[in-house]
């Protein structure tokens, strides 16, 4: 029997995809299929991949032709594969031509050409993009202005600033808020965070999607009016933490959640820079804050029994540093946030068994460790991110406009636990002043 063993994304199957699959099927008497992972895809520099992999899984194997799907999932794995099933001819399409012969060493290599005219790019490409507006003068606008263009689906068409200089020479700048939004499909919010109630309900009122720079509100209550009006009128709206959206980052909370360390009762997170601000710039609770209590909450939940703040505060009621205490019924945590005071910016999340360590910048990690008492059970888990997230952030928006779900990483519980938490702190509730 000659065994055939072929590799491929399959997002959105295509005519092109299936007549490769069938001339691959005729070269022998069983084909294999390589379905490659999301992670992996990642490290590929495919993230525009917009079904998932058991939707991709099942999409060949409706065609009928593959007689065994397996998942790719790591760099060299095509060589265990050929081993591991002894196969006899790998095949892959024609555009890859050369790319492969170093298997020639351990099977036949056979390169098929490619349907002309037709491939997953092309009809992603094809689908009508997302208008993005951008209204905030922060700095943080322009990287998600450059990350854009890495993510087919959307383009950034207008952009609402006071700062025009932080974008550079271009004519997408605007003044007027209104306008845009007669303009644009979304808009993604990075205007001071007391704006941003303002700023969503009227583009809400124009119903435009959003993608907020967390937190939603200063105001719990504002949150929920914003998400209730937000699903009144069919629109998708989205906290805005880049973190989320770190595969590390989600892996390290599934591993915690099933019990790698055990049963949890510490989360500490720290994040500091030293960044001048002005009165009206985004202070540490809110410019870190949210990073720093998201960890927290999707870990031990957002029912905590009680809290203590306690900030540094400059003359110009900005603070330099604030500290959060959370005690819940069974666990503690604890968070550090400053713009004027520097700390090592690190996550650690401690059990009964061992404690999760993401070294600084843990809001960037493509990297973390699970440490155990005896250091020779000790795992290192390394993941690609490109972006800082920002990438695989705004895929995720544009999936949730076009499928008309809530595809967020971030649950509303979360988001208006944060706007409670920063409500307090503007109104000096459960704080000390340093």
């Amino acid at each position: 029997m000659v065994k055939v063993i072929t590799y491929g994304t399959y997002d959105l199957l295509h005519y092109g995809h299936i007549r490769l699959l069938e001339r691959a099927k005729k070269l022998g008497d069983y084909l294999i299929v390589g379905v490659t992972a999301d992670d992996f895809d990642k490290t590929r520099g495919k993230i525009n991949v917009q079904q998932s992999l058991m939707e991709r899984i099942e999409a060949v194997r409706a065609t009928g032709l593959a007689d065994e799907i397996i998942v790719e999932e790591y760099e060299g794995q095509k060589i265990d594969d050929i081993r591991r099933y002894d196969i006899d001819i790998f095949t892959v399409g024609s555009d890859w031509k050369g790319k492969f012969d170093y298997l020639n060493e351990y099977c036949k290599v056979v390169y098929l050409d490619r349907t002309e005219g037709v491939s997953s790019s092309d009809i992603r490409s094809e689908q009508r993009k997302i208008r993005l507006g951008i209204i905030g003068d922060s700095p943080v606008a322009a990287k998600y202005v450059r990350e854009s263009q890495f993510v087919n689906g959307i383009e950034v068409t207008s952009i609402c600033t006071s700062s025009p200089k932080l974008f550079g020479d271009t004519h997408l700048v605007t003044d007027d808020y209104k306008q845009m939004l007669n303009e644009v499909d979304a808009v993604y919010v990075v205007s001071p965070p007391k704006q941003h109630y303002q700023d969503i309900k009227t583009a809400l009122e124009y119903k435009k999607h959003i993608l907020c720079e967390s937190p939603i509100t200063v105001s719990k209550s504002e949150c929920t009016e914003l998400f209730s009006l937000a699903k009144k009128n069919g629109c998708i709206l989205i906290d805005a933490i880049k973190t989320a959206y770190a595969t590390a980052f989600a892996r390290l909370i599934l591993l915690a959640k099933e019990g790698k360390i055990g049963d949890i009762y510490s989360v500490d997170a720290v994040c500091t820079s030293l960044r001048p601000m002005t009165e009206d710039s985004w202070n540490s609770i809110c410019g870190w804050g949210p990073t720093a209590m998201l960890p927290i909450f999707d870990i031990l939940g957002t029912e905590y029994r009680s809290k203590n703040i306690s900030s540094l505060i400059d003359k110009n009621g900005n603070d330099q540093f604030t500290k959060v205490d959370f005690s819940y019924d069974h666990a503690v945590a604890s968070l550090k946030v400053g713009k004027g005071v520097k700390s090592e910016g690190e996550l650690i999340i401690s059990g009964t068994k061992g404690y999760i360590y993401v070294p600084a910048p843990w809001w960037k990690t493509d990297y973390f460790e699970i440490r155990y008492e005896d250091s020779t059970q000790n795992k290192r888990y390394f993941y690609q991110l490109d972006g800082e997230g920002i990438r695989y952030e705004l895929v995720a928006f544009v999936k949730a406009i076009n499928s008309k779900k809530d595809l967020s990483n971030i649950r509303q519980s979360v988001s208006e636990t944060v706007c409670e938490v920063v409500e307090d702190f503007y109104g000096r509730k459960e704080m000390m002043l340093l």
